[in-house]
């Protein structure tokens, strides 16, 4: 009982760092532009992601039990997946670099894992179909969506951008700034609810899958009575999770996170406000369809790439590409390098006698 309370509070640790790293990607852009305050902005962020984090949990199954064989999966697998992510999540944070905190999530939960099965990568699951017909797994849940999403966020962000240009070549910069100033806080709500809806679910799938494992495990029988909650004899997710993971999100979101939000909303690329409601727009429509069909995309990456997208109609010179190789470095480590912390974890457990 004591290792999951160490596990719930791990979790809970790791979803506030990914409130605070990720605030800037609903915010960034309103923030840069000067449409809110950044007080205003956090407040606005803030609810949002307690909004989205209520809005389904098709992601946080994927993440507790479409990834890798809870059959397998113990207490110390959970706790160490989380502490990877945790360390990753500062270490980004620190060198104000914004990277995944979902890729460093299932990073850490497939490098401990295979740890926990003795070096057996077939507890990974890469690619299946599930009793509904539906695809699940490594390939179609992670790595095939890690590479289309900032694709697509870039692609879509730069069109969306065209569009408006074209459809506002005969207003004046004035007009322009006056009618995007207040769209921006529509689209930046959007961006805000869809990052809630895909963030706050990858800690509630984590849970579960801890609650799941600690009741087959028996880890729960002698608890009292009114403890009867945490019994998880299915995969579903309590509402008491569901409640907890959104409120510390949006906790996490209120604290800010001010190193990420400089560099993504001043240093890539300059924007205004149209710049800023065609990224926010784009990347929130991404995220939201992804959620909806339980993929957990990172919301980083499809931001980043959106304002990329935007920023680079101006002229492909307008961003700062050495920033850009930066920030491409982190996405591309986050995976391998929060599995081998996450395998190295359990590995030291297990020589100090905490975990078999």
């Amino acid at each position: 009982m004591i290792f999951f309370l160490l596990v719930l509070l791990a979790a809970l640790v790791f979803e506030y760092i990914n409130g605070f790293h990720d605030a800037a990607n609903a915010i960034a852009t309103v923030v840069s532009t000067k449409v809110l305050t950044p007080r205003q902005a956090i407040t606005l962020a803030a609810t949002c992601d307690l909004i989205g984090a209520f809005m389904g949990t098709a992601v946080a199954t994927t993440i507790g039990k479409g990834l890798v064989d809870t059959g397998v999966v113990t207490m110390a697998t959970v706790f160490t997946a989380l502490i990877a992510a945790i360390i990753w999540g500062l270490l980004t944070w620190w060198l104000a670099l914004p990277s995944s905190s979902s890729h460093a999530l299932i990073g850490g939960l497939c490098g401990s894992a295979v740890a926990t099965a003795h070096d057996n990568w077939a507890v990974l699951k890469w690619s299946a179909i599930d009793a509904s017909g539906h695809h699940i797994g490594l390939w179609p849940k992670v790595v095939l969506p890690m590479i289309t999403s900032p694709v697509l966020g870039f692609v879509f962000g730069g069109l969306l951008m065209l569009l408006l240009t074209m459809a506002l070549r005969k207003a004046t910069p004035r007009i322009v700034g006056m009618i995007f100033g207040k769209a921006q806080l529509g689209s930046a709500a959007f961006m805000g609810i869809s990052h809630g809806m895909n963030d706050a679910q990858k800690t509630m799938g984590i849970v579960t899958l801890a609650l799941f494992t600690g009741t087959t495990a028996g880890v729960f029988n002698d608890l009292p009575a009114w403890a009867h909650f945490l019994h998880t004899p299915a995969f579903e997710i309590p509402k008491w999770v569901v409640f907890i993971c959104a409120f510390t999100l949006a906790a996490g979101t209120s604290a800010g996170g001010w190193r990420i939000i400089r560099t993504m909303g001043h240093k890539m690329v300059k924007l205004q406000p149209v710049h800023g409601f065609a990224a926010e727009t784009t990347a929130a429509l991404v995220i939201h369809t992804a959620s909806g069909i339980g993929v957990p995309v990172s919301t980083t990456h499809v931001i980043s790439s959106s304002i990329m997208g935007v920023g680079a109609t101006k002229r492909f010179s307008a961003v700062k590409w050495g920033l850009v190789g930066r920030i491409v470095w982190a996405w591309v480590l986050t995976l391998p390098v929060t599995g081998l912390l996450g395998y190295g974890l359990v590995h030291l457990l297990r020589a100090t006698g905490i975990a078999q």
